[in-house]
Protein backbone atom coordinates (compact mmCIF):
# COMPACT_ATOMS: atom_id res chain seq x y z
CA UNK A 1 0.00 0.00 0.00
CA UNK A 2 0.87 3.66 -0.51
CA UNK A 3 -0.01 6.92 0.72
CA UNK A 4 -2.15 7.68 -2.00
CA UNK A 5 -1.78 11.73 -1.44
CA UNK A 6 1.96 11.54 -1.68
CA UNK A 7 1.93 9.40 -4.66
CA UNK A 8 -0.69 11.74 -6.28
CA UNK A 9 2.25 15.13 -5.98
CA UNK A 10 5.06 12.64 -7.19
CA UNK A 11 3.31 11.94 -10.22
CA UNK A 12 2.50 15.39 -11.08
CA UNK A 13 6.34 16.46 -10.67
CA UNK A 14 6.85 13.48 -12.90
CA UNK A 15 4.42 15.31 -15.54
CA UNK A 16 6.11 18.62 -14.97
CA UNK A 17 9.73 16.88 -15.71
CA UNK A 18 8.52 16.19 -19.01
CA UNK A 19 10.60 18.58 -21.33
CA UNK A 20 13.74 17.98 -19.18
CA UNK A 21 13.29 14.41 -19.64
CA UNK A 22 13.21 14.78 -23.80
CA UNK A 23 16.15 17.05 -23.18
CA UNK A 24 18.08 14.12 -21.05
CA UNK A 25 17.44 12.16 -23.69
CA UNK A 26 18.73 13.68 -26.16
CA UNK A 27 22.00 14.49 -24.97
CA UNK A 28 22.43 10.69 -23.98
CA UNK A 29 21.66 9.69 -27.49
CA UNK A 30 24.27 12.29 -28.74
CA UNK A 31 27.03 10.28 -26.98
CA UNK A 32 27.48 6.95 -28.78
CA UNK A 33 28.24 3.96 -25.94
CA UNK A 34 29.21 1.54 -27.72
CA UNK A 35 31.13 -1.35 -26.67
CA UNK A 36 34.57 -2.77 -28.21
CA UNK A 37 33.18 -6.24 -29.36
CA UNK A 38 30.65 -4.17 -31.12
CA UNK A 39 33.15 -1.69 -32.48
CA UNK A 40 33.04 1.16 -30.66
CA UNK A 41 35.10 2.50 -27.57
CA UNK A 42 32.98 2.20 -24.39
CA UNK A 43 30.99 3.95 -22.32
CA UNK A 44 33.21 6.09 -20.44
CA UNK A 45 32.35 9.62 -22.21
CA UNK A 46 28.23 8.94 -21.95
CA UNK A 47 28.53 8.19 -18.20
CA UNK A 48 30.80 11.28 -17.52
CA UNK A 49 28.06 13.42 -19.03
CA UNK A 50 25.06 11.10 -16.86
CA UNK A 51 27.12 11.95 -13.61
CA UNK A 52 27.38 15.42 -14.14
CA UNK A 53 23.65 15.59 -15.16
CA UNK A 54 22.39 13.87 -12.29
CA UNK A 55 24.65 16.19 -10.00
CA UNK A 56 22.94 19.18 -11.34
CA UNK A 57 19.41 17.22 -10.79
CA UNK A 58 19.72 16.98 -6.51
CA UNK A 59 21.67 13.19 -6.32
CA UNK A 60 24.95 13.53 -4.03
CA UNK A 61 25.66 10.34 -3.55
CA UNK A 62 27.62 7.88 -5.92
CA UNK A 63 29.87 4.59 -6.00
CA UNK A 64 32.10 3.67 -8.92
CA UNK A 65 32.74 0.15 -9.82
CA UNK A 66 34.70 0.56 -12.83
CA UNK A 67 35.93 -2.59 -14.96
CA UNK A 68 39.19 -2.57 -16.62
CA UNK A 69 39.33 -3.56 -20.58
CA UNK A 70 42.35 -2.89 -22.16
CA UNK A 71 40.29 -3.16 -25.36
CA UNK A 72 39.46 0.87 -25.16
CA UNK A 73 41.12 3.96 -25.06
CA UNK A 74 40.20 4.90 -21.22
CA UNK A 75 41.39 1.21 -20.55
CA UNK A 76 38.19 0.88 -18.20
CA UNK A 77 34.15 -0.06 -18.81
CA UNK A 78 32.01 2.07 -16.02
CA UNK A 79 30.29 1.44 -13.42
CA UNK A 80 28.23 3.53 -11.22
CA UNK A 81 25.30 3.51 -8.42
CA UNK A 82 23.56 6.19 -6.57
CA UNK A 83 21.54 5.80 -3.70
CA UNK A 84 18.69 7.51 -1.76
CA UNK A 85 18.81 6.74 1.79
CA UNK A 86 15.17 5.36 3.31
CA UNK A 87 14.07 4.64 6.90
CA UNK A 88 15.35 1.08 6.17
CA UNK A 89 19.01 1.64 5.67
CA UNK A 90 19.75 -2.08 4.78
CA UNK A 91 17.27 -2.63 2.50
CA UNK A 92 16.75 -1.32 -1.14
CA UNK A 93 14.44 -0.76 -4.34
CA UNK A 94 17.07 -1.04 -7.45
CA UNK A 95 16.42 -0.26 -10.64
CA UNK A 96 19.41 -1.00 -12.62
CA UNK A 97 19.69 0.02 -16.68
CA UNK A 98 22.23 -0.31 -18.82
CA UNK A 99 24.76 2.90 -20.41
CA UNK A 100 26.17 0.58 -23.98
CA UNK A 101 24.16 0.22 -26.99
CA UNK A 102 24.38 -1.66 -30.16
CA UNK A 103 25.56 -0.17 -33.10
CA UNK A 104 22.74 1.92 -35.84
CA UNK A 105 23.16 -0.54 -38.70
CA UNK A 106 22.86 0.79 -41.98
CA UNK A 107 22.71 4.49 -41.85
CA UNK A 108 20.74 4.60 -45.34
CA UNK A 109 17.42 2.79 -43.13
CA UNK A 110 17.62 5.59 -40.82
CA UNK A 111 15.37 8.91 -41.49
CA UNK A 112 18.04 10.87 -39.86
CA UNK A 113 20.89 11.23 -37.91
CA UNK A 114 20.52 8.07 -35.18
CA UNK A 115 22.54 9.96 -32.65
CA UNK A 116 20.66 13.34 -32.99
CA UNK A 117 17.49 12.46 -31.21
CA UNK A 118 14.26 14.38 -31.99
CA UNK A 119 10.63 14.42 -30.95
CA UNK A 120 7.94 13.63 -33.74
CA UNK A 121 4.33 12.63 -32.85
CA UNK A 122 4.82 12.04 -29.11
CA UNK A 123 7.85 9.97 -29.70
CA UNK A 124 11.78 10.28 -29.34
CA UNK A 125 13.52 8.80 -31.98
CA UNK A 126 17.55 7.69 -31.92
CA UNK A 127 19.56 4.97 -31.11
CA UNK A 128 19.18 3.67 -27.74
CA UNK A 129 16.10 5.99 -27.13
CA UNK A 130 14.14 2.88 -25.88
CA UNK A 131 16.64 1.01 -24.95
CA UNK A 132 17.92 1.25 -22.14
CA UNK A 133 17.25 5.11 -22.45
CA UNK A 134 13.84 4.91 -22.28
CA UNK A 135 13.57 3.66 -18.44
CA UNK A 136 16.84 5.11 -17.45
CA UNK A 137 15.65 8.10 -18.22
CA UNK A 138 12.38 7.48 -16.00
CA UNK A 139 13.83 5.59 -12.97
CA UNK A 140 16.15 9.06 -12.81
CA UNK A 141 13.32 11.19 -12.69
CA UNK A 142 10.86 9.15 -10.28
CA UNK A 143 13.63 9.29 -7.63
CA UNK A 144 13.92 12.98 -8.27
CA UNK A 145 10.25 13.15 -7.47
CA UNK A 146 10.93 11.67 -4.54
CA UNK A 147 13.95 13.81 -3.52
CA UNK A 148 12.34 17.05 -4.77
CA UNK A 149 9.04 16.40 -2.67
CA UNK A 150 11.10 15.50 0.63
CA UNK A 151 9.97 11.96 1.01
CA UNK A 152 11.32 9.68 3.27
CA UNK A 153 10.82 6.26 1.63
CA UNK A 154 10.19 2.90 3.95
CA UNK A 155 12.91 1.29 1.78
CA UNK A 156 16.22 2.72 0.77
CA UNK A 157 16.62 4.12 -3.20
CA UNK A 158 19.29 2.76 -5.26
CA UNK A 159 19.69 3.32 -9.23
CA UNK A 160 22.30 1.34 -11.34
CA UNK A 161 23.80 2.49 -14.29
CA UNK A 162 26.31 -0.50 -15.94
CA UNK A 163 28.03 -0.96 -18.92
CA UNK A 164 28.72 -4.10 -21.44
CA UNK A 165 24.81 -5.70 -20.94
CA UNK A 166 24.89 -5.83 -25.07
CA UNK A 167 27.48 -8.57 -25.46
CA UNK A 168 28.77 -10.84 -22.44
CA UNK A 169 27.90 -8.45 -19.14
CA UNK A 170 31.31 -9.08 -17.77
CA UNK A 171 32.48 -5.72 -17.51
CA UNK A 172 29.29 -4.41 -15.75
CA UNK A 173 26.89 -6.02 -13.44
CA UNK A 174 28.88 -9.27 -13.23
CA UNK A 175 31.80 -7.23 -12.69
CA UNK A 176 30.16 -5.09 -9.88
CA UNK A 177 28.86 -8.33 -8.09
CA UNK A 178 32.08 -10.13 -8.03
CA UNK A 179 33.77 -7.27 -6.31
CA UNK A 180 31.45 -6.00 -4.31
CA UNK A 181 28.89 -9.31 -3.16
CA UNK A 182 27.33 -7.48 -0.23
CA UNK A 183 25.89 -4.38 -2.74
CA UNK A 184 22.72 -6.10 -3.59
CA UNK A 185 20.92 -7.97 -0.69
CA UNK A 186 18.49 -11.22 -0.95
CA UNK A 187 15.74 -8.97 0.71
CA UNK A 188 16.43 -5.77 -2.11
CA UNK A 189 13.29 -5.50 -4.77
CA UNK A 190 15.51 -5.55 -7.77
CA UNK A 191 13.48 -4.48 -11.15
CA UNK A 192 15.46 -4.43 -14.37
CA UNK A 193 13.67 -2.70 -17.33
CA UNK A 194 14.96 -3.91 -20.31
CA UNK A 195 12.20 -6.21 -21.78
CA UNK A 196 8.03 -6.18 -21.85
CA UNK A 197 5.56 -5.46 -24.12
CA UNK A 198 3.45 -2.90 -25.69
CA UNK A 199 0.85 -3.31 -23.18
CA UNK A 200 3.20 -3.61 -20.18
CA UNK A 201 1.73 -6.27 -18.94
CA UNK A 202 4.88 -9.32 -18.96
CA UNK A 203 6.75 -9.37 -16.11
CA UNK A 204 10.12 -11.24 -16.95
CA UNK A 205 10.65 -14.06 -14.37
CA UNK A 206 12.99 -16.52 -15.89
CA UNK A 207 14.58 -16.51 -19.37
CA UNK A 208 16.45 -19.45 -21.52
CA UNK A 209 19.59 -20.46 -21.76
CA UNK A 210 22.18 -18.76 -24.12
CA UNK A 211 24.45 -20.38 -26.32
CA UNK A 212 26.42 -18.35 -29.39
CA UNK A 213 28.61 -20.77 -31.67
CA UNK A 214 31.17 -20.08 -33.58
CA UNK A 215 31.63 -22.70 -36.92
CA UNK A 216 34.85 -22.53 -38.59
CA UNK A 217 34.77 -24.95 -41.62
CA UNK A 218 38.32 -25.42 -43.18
CA UNK A 219 38.75 -27.33 -46.37
CA UNK A 220 41.00 -26.70 -49.46
CA UNK A 221 41.42 -23.28 -51.45
CA UNK A 222 41.06 -24.25 -55.54
CA UNK A 223 40.26 -22.45 -58.89
CA UNK A 224 36.58 -22.91 -59.26
CA UNK A 225 36.95 -24.01 -62.86
CA UNK A 226 39.23 -27.53 -61.06
CA UNK A 227 36.52 -28.18 -57.99
CA UNK A 228 38.22 -31.56 -57.96
CA UNK A 229 41.30 -30.32 -56.56
CA UNK A 230 39.76 -28.75 -53.54
CA UNK A 231 37.24 -29.14 -50.61
CA UNK A 232 34.69 -26.21 -50.68
CA UNK A 233 34.39 -25.19 -47.42
CA UNK A 234 31.02 -23.00 -48.20
CA UNK A 235 29.14 -26.42 -49.38
CA UNK A 236 30.36 -28.09 -46.64
CA UNK A 237 29.34 -25.21 -44.02
CA UNK A 238 26.05 -24.68 -45.32
CA UNK A 239 24.98 -28.65 -45.31
CA UNK A 240 25.69 -28.41 -41.64
CA UNK A 241 23.35 -25.15 -41.32
CA UNK A 242 20.66 -27.56 -42.96
CA UNK A 243 21.42 -30.43 -40.71
CA UNK A 244 21.29 -28.26 -37.54
CA UNK A 245 17.88 -26.96 -38.16
CA UNK A 246 17.31 -30.98 -36.79
CA UNK A 247 17.78 -29.14 -33.25
CA UNK A 248 14.46 -28.00 -33.26
CA UNK A 249 12.76 -31.51 -33.50
CA UNK A 250 15.89 -33.14 -31.05
CA UNK A 251 14.86 -30.44 -28.10
CA UNK A 252 11.42 -30.09 -28.55
CA UNK A 253 9.82 -29.49 -25.18
CA UNK A 254 7.26 -26.73 -24.99
CA UNK A 255 6.45 -24.61 -21.70
CA UNK A 256 3.37 -21.64 -22.21
CA UNK A 257 5.59 -19.85 -19.49
CA UNK A 258 7.96 -18.83 -22.71
CA UNK A 259 7.57 -16.94 -25.43
CA UNK A 260 8.08 -18.24 -27.65
CA UNK A 261 7.10 -21.06 -26.27
CA UNK A 262 10.15 -23.75 -27.50
CA UNK A 263 13.80 -23.53 -27.91
CA UNK A 264 15.22 -21.84 -31.00
CA UNK A 265 18.14 -22.30 -33.07
CA UNK A 266 19.31 -20.02 -35.66
CA UNK A 267 22.14 -19.28 -38.09
CA UNK A 268 22.74 -15.66 -37.55
CA UNK A 269 26.16 -14.02 -38.41
CA UNK A 270 28.13 -15.30 -41.82
CA UNK A 271 31.72 -13.61 -42.76
CA UNK A 272 33.32 -13.08 -45.96
CA UNK A 273 34.90 -16.21 -47.42
CA UNK A 274 37.12 -15.00 -50.72
CA UNK A 275 36.70 -12.21 -52.44
CA UNK A 276 36.34 -12.95 -56.09
CA UNK A 277 33.67 -15.14 -57.61
CA UNK A 278 36.10 -17.34 -59.44
CA UNK A 279 37.66 -19.11 -56.10
CA UNK A 280 36.88 -22.19 -54.09
CA UNK A 281 36.62 -20.93 -50.09
CA UNK A 282 39.00 -23.21 -48.14
CA UNK A 283 37.90 -21.69 -45.37
CA UNK A 284 34.45 -20.76 -44.36
CA UNK A 285 32.62 -19.22 -40.81
CA UNK A 286 29.07 -18.88 -39.15
CA UNK A 287 27.59 -18.05 -36.36
CA UNK A 288 24.26 -19.43 -34.44
CA UNK A 289 22.06 -18.10 -31.11
CA UNK A 290 20.84 -20.64 -29.96
CA UNK A 291 17.52 -19.97 -26.53
CA UNK A 292 17.25 -23.08 -25.07
CA UNK A 293 14.74 -23.99 -22.43
CA UNK A 294 16.15 -24.56 -19.14
CA UNK A 295 14.74 -28.19 -19.16
CA UNK A 296 17.46 -28.99 -21.26
CA UNK A 297 21.26 -29.16 -20.62
CA UNK A 298 23.41 -27.35 -22.27
CA UNK A 299 26.17 -29.89 -22.27
CA UNK A 300 23.36 -32.35 -24.38
CA UNK A 301 23.02 -29.60 -26.51
CA UNK A 302 26.65 -29.59 -27.25
CA UNK A 303 26.67 -33.08 -28.13
CA UNK A 304 24.23 -33.11 -30.37
CA UNK A 305 25.61 -30.18 -32.37
CA UNK A 306 29.17 -31.96 -31.96
CA UNK A 307 27.50 -35.27 -34.08
CA UNK A 308 26.14 -33.58 -36.42
CA UNK A 309 29.24 -31.51 -37.52
CA UNK A 310 31.50 -35.02 -37.13
CA UNK A 311 29.07 -36.41 -39.88
CA UNK A 312 29.44 -33.05 -42.24
CA UNK A 313 32.92 -33.37 -41.85
CA UNK A 314 33.16 -37.24 -43.15
CA UNK A 315 30.83 -36.49 -45.77
CA UNK A 316 32.96 -33.61 -47.26
CA UNK A 317 36.45 -34.09 -45.72
CA UNK A 318 36.59 -31.03 -44.24
CA UNK A 319 37.45 -30.07 -40.28
CA UNK A 320 34.90 -27.97 -38.59
CA UNK A 321 35.85 -25.99 -35.18
CA UNK A 322 32.94 -25.54 -33.08
CA UNK A 323 33.96 -22.20 -30.27
CA UNK A 324 31.17 -21.22 -27.62
CA UNK A 325 31.04 -17.10 -28.14
CA UNK A 326 28.32 -17.21 -24.90
CA UNK A 327 27.69 -20.20 -22.78
CA UNK A 328 24.96 -19.55 -20.00
CA UNK A 329 22.75 -21.89 -18.37
CA UNK A 330 19.61 -20.35 -17.01
CA UNK A 331 19.16 -20.04 -13.10
CA UNK A 332 16.01 -20.99 -11.91
CA UNK A 333 13.57 -18.61 -12.11
CA UNK A 334 12.11 -15.91 -9.92
CA UNK A 335 8.89 -17.03 -7.94
CA UNK A 336 5.65 -15.75 -8.72
CA UNK A 337 4.83 -15.05 -5.41
CA UNK A 338 8.05 -13.05 -4.78
CA UNK A 339 7.92 -9.19 -3.05
CA UNK A 340 9.37 -7.54 -6.45
CA UNK A 341 6.21 -9.59 -8.96
CA UNK A 342 3.99 -8.42 -6.17
CA UNK A 343 5.29 -5.09 -6.20
CA UNK A 344 5.20 -4.75 -9.65
CA UNK A 345 1.98 -5.62 -10.35
CA UNK A 346 0.31 -3.65 -7.87
CA UNK A 347 2.74 -0.31 -9.50
CA UNK A 348 1.24 -1.60 -12.81
CA UNK A 349 -2.36 -1.88 -11.71
CA UNK A 350 -2.27 1.59 -10.35
CA UNK A 351 -0.61 3.28 -13.11
CA UNK A 352 -1.64 1.76 -15.96
CA UNK A 353 -5.10 -0.28 -15.01
CA UNK A 354 -3.22 -3.12 -16.30
CA UNK A 355 -3.32 -6.84 -14.96
CA UNK A 356 0.40 -7.59 -15.46
CA UNK A 357 0.97 -11.85 -15.13
CA UNK A 358 4.56 -13.67 -15.05
CA UNK A 359 6.46 -15.05 -17.54
CA UNK A 360 9.38 -16.38 -19.31
CA UNK A 361 11.10 -14.50 -22.41
CA UNK A 362 14.27 -16.20 -24.75
CA UNK A 363 16.44 -12.75 -24.46
CA UNK A 364 18.89 -12.69 -22.05
CA UNK A 365 18.37 -10.02 -19.13
CA UNK A 366 20.62 -8.60 -16.25
CA UNK A 367 18.34 -10.44 -14.18
CA UNK A 368 19.81 -13.90 -14.99
CA UNK A 369 22.79 -12.51 -12.73
CA UNK A 370 20.92 -12.36 -9.76
CA UNK A 371 19.23 -15.37 -10.49
CA UNK A 372 22.07 -17.16 -10.27
CA UNK A 373 22.75 -16.13 -6.34
CA UNK A 374 19.28 -16.94 -5.25
CA UNK A 375 18.42 -12.93 -5.47
CA UNK A 376 15.28 -12.51 -6.62
CA UNK A 377 14.70 -10.28 -9.33
CA UNK A 378 12.24 -9.17 -11.91
CA UNK A 379 12.12 -7.60 -15.84
CA UNK A 380 9.39 -5.00 -16.36
CA UNK A 381 8.47 -2.17 -18.88
CA UNK A 382 5.98 -0.98 -21.13
CA UNK A 383 8.08 -0.83 -24.46
CA UNK A 384 7.05 -0.72 -28.22
CA UNK A 385 9.56 -3.05 -29.16
CA UNK A 386 11.61 -1.82 -31.90
CA UNK A 387 15.10 -1.59 -30.03
CA UNK A 388 17.90 -2.57 -32.38
CA UNK A 389 15.86 -1.36 -35.40
CA UNK A 390 16.65 1.67 -37.61
CA UNK A 391 14.47 4.92 -36.29
CA UNK A 392 14.26 3.23 -32.51
CA UNK A 393 11.68 5.13 -30.99
CA UNK A 394 10.49 5.98 -27.12
CA UNK A 395 6.73 6.89 -26.79
CA UNK A 396 7.05 9.93 -24.40
CA UNK A 397 3.99 8.86 -22.35
CA UNK A 398 5.87 5.51 -21.95
CA UNK A 399 8.69 7.22 -19.95
CA UNK A 400 6.19 9.21 -18.16
CA UNK A 401 4.26 6.46 -17.03
CA UNK A 402 7.33 4.08 -16.32
CA UNK A 403 8.45 6.72 -13.81
CA UNK A 404 5.12 6.43 -11.78
CA UNK A 405 5.41 2.85 -11.86
CA UNK A 406 9.11 2.91 -10.15
CA UNK A 407 8.02 5.77 -8.22
CA UNK A 408 5.08 3.49 -6.93
CA UNK A 409 7.41 0.71 -6.17
CA UNK A 410 9.71 3.34 -3.97
CA UNK A 411 6.30 4.46 -2.09
CA UNK A 412 5.63 0.72 -1.59
CA UNK A 413 5.95 -0.36 2.49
Amino acid sequence: MINRDIFNKITARIDSYRQTMIDLQIGLCAIPAIGPDNGGDGELLKAHYLKSRLIELGFNYFRSYDAPDENVTSKLRPNFITTIEGRNKSKFVWIITHLDIVPPGEIKLWSHDPYSAYEKNGCIFGRGVEDNQQDMVASIFAARAILEEGVITENSIGLGFVADEETSGKKGLYHMMSVDEKLFGRNDLIVIPDSGNSQGSLIEIAEKSILWLSFKTRGKQCHASNPQLGKNAFVASSDLVIKLSRLKKIFSKSDPLYNPQTSTFEPTKKEANVGNINTIPGEDIFYMDCRVLPDYNLEDVMKVIKTIASKVENKFKVQIEISPIQYFQAPPPTSVTSPVVLALREAVNDVYGVRASAGGVGAGTLASYFRTKNIPAAVWSKTCQNAHQPDESCPIDNMLGNAKVFAHIFLQN
